[in-house]
């Protein structure tokens, strides 16, 4: 495959890509944290039938602290039009006495697997 570009439609796998996504913690001890997150490159799923994509790293500073995560994906989910993304669903850490939830899905790229 030639040179694939973030806005190609592309059927089947793309590889060495990765994926960012900006979303917001859960609501919690009164407040939320922004998560801006660029994912790892690709990882077959344990089924070898998709792949998925490991994150890590901290919320943004926000309420006096901030808290960490790690996380791997959902395997891809084809969006159509030949472009997929991957759903998280994690907890942060614990600070202050208390964590947040963060779950939604990351922005589309390339591929259908």
């Amino acid at each position: 495959m030639g040179e694939v570009y973030k806005n190609d439609f592309v059927e089947g796998f793309v590889a060495n890509h990765n994926h960012g996504s900006v979303s917001y913690t859960s609501v919690d001890d009164g407040h939320v944290h922004q998560c801006l997150d660029v994912s790892s490159p690709p990882m077959p799923s344990q089924d070898g039938s998709s792949h998925i994509h490991y994150t890590e790293g901290y919320v943004l500073f926000d309420d006096g602290h901030n808290h960490y995560y790690k996380a791997y994906s959902s395997p891809a989910i084809s969006v159509g039009n030949g472009m997929h993304v991957h759903y998280y669903d994690f907890y942060t850490t614990e600070n202050d006495g208390h964590k947040h939830r963060v779950k939604g899905v990351d922005q589309p790229m390339p591929g259908t697997k």
